[in-house]
């Protein structure tokens, strides 16, 4: 039992939620912690009356799956009025157990914890195993991450299926409004593609007509031509 009580509080004091010990010590652990954790979900759903008294009860019976506290410890330095030694880790695991893990799985009604087989130790060939608590933050993140993830993906395709379907409607290299301003001739883009130069004719019509850069450029060139 005190074997049992050690596992429990630290498999539920574990910064990842997850201890690696042998597989039938596993085993053994898992339905006496998922007794505990029993409790505290029956308490985070009371309701009517008394539902106080109720909680204290049911607090105290899953006080019986972990050690005690220090509060019949004597004062480590022998002296009245020093502080006591902190709480035994017995005191903490059951204080997440109410304050955390029961809201946690209070819709579930059990299989809390999940066992993992890791294979023979080297030295006494023991089996060993990993268990933890399931829908731990680890997990949660990841799966947030994968859906973010599926998303991004989602969208790129989103995206490129739109600009493929504007370059076959509109007949360009690009489609939106870019592609309509920069779009060259037909006879342009032919005589590029057959490896000729395009004709003065038709760099003359793509040069930009009107407007005061034009003019500028027109009055520039006649002065030149005067002074030659």
């Amino acid at each position: 039992m005190s074997l049992l009580r050690n596992l429990a509080t630290s498999l539920i004091n574990a910064q990842d939620e997850r201890i690696i010990t042998t597989l039938p010590k596993a085993k053994e652990l898992r339905p006496f912690v998922e007794r505990a954790i029993t409790l505290s979900r029956h308490a985070t759903n009371l309701e009517g009356d008394n539902v106080a008294i109720r909680a204290v009860h049911l607090r105290r019976q899953a006080a019986g799956f972990f050690h005690a506290g220090n509060s019949q410890q004597k004062v480590s330095t022998g002296k009245r009025g020093q502080e006591r030694a902190p709480r035994t880790a017995g005191v903490l695991a059951l204080r997440r157990l109410f304050d955390e893990l029961g809201e946690r799985f209070k819709d579930r009604p059990g299989g809390y914890t999940r066992i993992v087989r890791l294979g023979r130790r080297d030295g006494d060939n023991a089996e060993l195993a990993i268990i933890e608590l399931v829908d731990s933050r680890r997990e949660r993140d990841a799966i947030e991450s994968a859906s973010k993830r599926a998303k991004a993906v989602t969208s790129g395709k989103k995206k490129t299926g739109k600009a493929g379907k504007e370059v076959e409607e509109t007949n360009s290299r690009r489609g939106g409004r870019k592609a309509d301003k920069t779009f060259e001739k037909e006879e342009t883009t032919k005589a590029r593609g057959r490896g000729k130069v395009p004709t003065v004719e038709a760099l003359e019509d793509q040069k930009p007509k009107g407007g005061r850069r034009a003019k500028k450029t027109e009055s520039t060139s006649g002065e030149k031509d005067t002074e030659g």
